[in-house]
């Protein structure tokens, strides 16, 4: 097994040992809304150097106030005279463009929230890795579309890298049990998602706002459509072989319904080293934001004794192809995934805008990975322009096969 380069053996601090500053990307979305619940619970700790959104310039403006950012950037121009306008007198730095997300991953603080969702959030990610910064990776898509490329830059800068999904973070802390050429393989857990249980017929027909109602976690749409589907499983696993060095055959998906136990590691001798909780998000982001320490973190405590049953079964790729879909990207390797990753993220907003069918997701990925390797289109990206290049060239030709797919799956 490779080494993990992921990590780093100490975190980095600022000029003021007991003052971290930190920088959100993609502040407004859900996994910066519970960074920055964590955030005002420990204010003596933290201070906060910029806050990105996408265009909720009025959320955004608010929240910079709230937790006394210098920056605020969003990504948006249109959103700009009203971030200015709402910052007036406050202090606070307002800024516009794709380039003010970089400028504000580049500004030096010691911890960066990377949670700006999808490929967009490629740049401003590698810009905070590249100085050296502690990152606190929650966009998985860095990992699917250029995850070599994301970890070697890492690696020459010298980076710390700590998985903020739940299921790398809980692998992270299980790893730790043991050295890691003891390590016989990882466990990754999913939920299973709304539709479970459903027939394929039955998902045919599903709608939007029934795939949207995750039975355990709070999240955004992107993301809870990736669930019902299981291919943010299948992203997970991706992003499982960078992080960790890890070859396919070494990381396994376990459905487990209760969301409790997070991520399992198994070592030569048979021990297996779980990691559990409740299905709070703020208990990994509590975890990389106090890394290597602890702080006191607001999630319910896990009641064992009040769930009394957990259980497991093994994923229906049958059902769900977005998994198997994941896999053969992974084990192919090249621009596989970066190929996957685009043509998801067209055919759920495709879905969300009810223009494609719940188990047309899947079947446009699988056609766009076909062609794409019939115009030899996987060649590894060895750089962020070549990867945001081939998922511009994937996400086209994914929207050329819409209409086709669209009548196939309905």
């Amino acid at each position: 097994m490779k080494g993990v380069s992921a990590l780093q053996p100490s975190a980095k601090t600022g000029s003021r040992p007991d003052i971290r500053s930190v920088t959100l990307l993609g502040a407004t979305g859900s996994i910066g809304a519970s960074t920055v619940d964590l955030l005002k619970r420990e204010r003596g700790r933290y201070r906060v150097e910029a806050v990105t959104a996408n265009g909720n310039a009025g959320q955004l403006a608010q929240l910079a106030r709230d937790v006394g950012a210098r920056l605020a950037a969003v990504a948006d121009p249109a959103a700009y005279r009203e971030l200015k306008d709402l910052l007036a007198g406050s202090g606070i730095e307002a800024a516009c463009g794709p380039e003010s997300l970089v400028e504000a991953a580049s500004r030096p603080a010691d911890w960066v929230m990377a949670a700006i969702t999808g490929a967009k959030g490629l740049e401003p990610t590698l810009a905070a890795v590249e100085r050296g910064a502690i990152v606190a990776l929650a966009n998985k898509e860095c990992m699917v579309c250029a995850g070599t490329l994301f970890m070697r830059r890492a690696a020459a800068a010298g980076a710390t890298v700590l998985p903020v999904d739940s299921e790398h973070n809980a692998l992270f802390q299980a790893l730790g049990a043991g050295r890691r050429e003891d390590v016989s393989r990882v466990i990754l857990t999913a939920s299973g998602g709304p539709f479970r249980t459903w027939t394929t017929d039955a998902m045919r027909a599903a709608k939007p706002e029934q795939a949207l109602r995750h039975p355990n976690w709070v999240m955004g749409a992107k993301v809870t459509i990736d669930s019902a589907t299981l291919m943010n499983k299948g992203l997970e696993l991706i992003e499982a072989h960078h992080l960790f060095g890890l070859p396919s055959e070494m990381i396994d998906v376990l459905v487990h319904p209760q969301s409790v136990i997070h991520g399992m590691v198994e070592f030569r001798d048979g021990s297996v080293v779980a990691q559990l909780g409740s299905p709070d998000m703020r208990i990994p982001i509590a975890h990389c934001l106090a890394w290597p320490g602890r702080l006191d973190g607001p999630a319910a405590r896990l009641d064992l004794a009040k769930l009394k049953t957990l259980s497991f079964e093994e994923p229906d790729t049958i059902r769900f192809p977005a998994l198997a879909l994941a896999r053969q990207a992974m084990e192919q390797g090249g621009a596989a995934p970066t190929v996957l990753n685009a043509a998801n993220e067209v055919a759920v907003g495709e879905f969300l805008c009810g223009k494609l069918g719940f188990t047309g997701i899947a079947a446009l990925v699988e056609s766009t990975l076909d062609r794409a390797e019939r115009r030899g289109m996987t060649r590894e990206p060895t750089t962020a322009a070549e990867a945001l290049e081939i998922d511009h060239v994937s996400r086209s030709m994914a929207s050329e096969l819409l209409l086709e797919i669209a009548a196939k799956a309905s």
